[in-house]
């Protein structure tokens, strides 16, 4: 039989809920996590603006549906740098397990070599689609369309600096999440 007293106290002695936060700490805040926040900030004005014009003016701003879009792309690619920093990207290491050491250790590093290869690879193909568009612009509003298309340059940028520090932190370490996934970016 388990002594219920045993754990952490809830409810003290005068029958009153009593729970303590933890400190925020958010010292380990990357920056183009703080400029995607940002931008989801924006998207939910944006959003909340087209949502009072609609509803409560009866007159829909035009322009919200086109801007709300392209804020939506901008926290998809400056957020997706936060998936790579922490190396959380979908990953399958079921066959690691079964591997040989030096076979796997092989194949990890490979891993982290193409996806460096691949942001890399489509950085450029961006870099190359904004010069072929220069002259495209937004429908709704008269702004060049390679602002939206620079956002993902710089998400692919990003990506692929972290991409480059995961690798190295792989390299250091002597393992990758995929030989050892109980394992995270954090240990040493």
């Amino acid at each position: 039989m388990q002594d219920i007293d045993a754990g952490p106290r809830i409810m003290g002695d005068d029958g009153e809920f009593h729970a303590q936060d933890e400190a925020v700490d958010l010292s380990a805040t990357t920056p183009e996590a703080w400029v995607a926040l940002g931008i989801f900030w924006m998207l939910g004005a944006t959003v909340f603006y087209q949502f009072f014009t609609r509803y409560v003016l009866n007159d829909s701003a035009a322009w919200t549906e086109e801007i709300a879009r392209y804020l939506l792309i901008g926290v998809v690619f400056i957020g997706a740098c936060i998936g790579v920093s922490k190396n959380n990207h979908i990953q399958v290491d079921f066959f690691y397990r079964f591997m040989p050491h030096k076979f796997a250790r092989t194949m990890a590093t490979l891993v982290d070599v193409m996806r460096v290869v691949f942001l890399v690879a489509f950085a450029v193909l961006t870099l190359m689609m904004m010069y072929k568009l220069t002259h495209v612009r937004m429908t709704m509003i008269d702004l060049p369309m390679n602002l939206v298309y620079a956002v993902c340059m710089a998400g692919f940028v990003a990506m692929t600096w972290r991409a480059i520090g995961v690798a190295r932190f792989h390299w250091k370490r002597g393992y990758s999440v995929l030989e050892r996934p109980e394992t995270t970016m954090t240990d040493a």
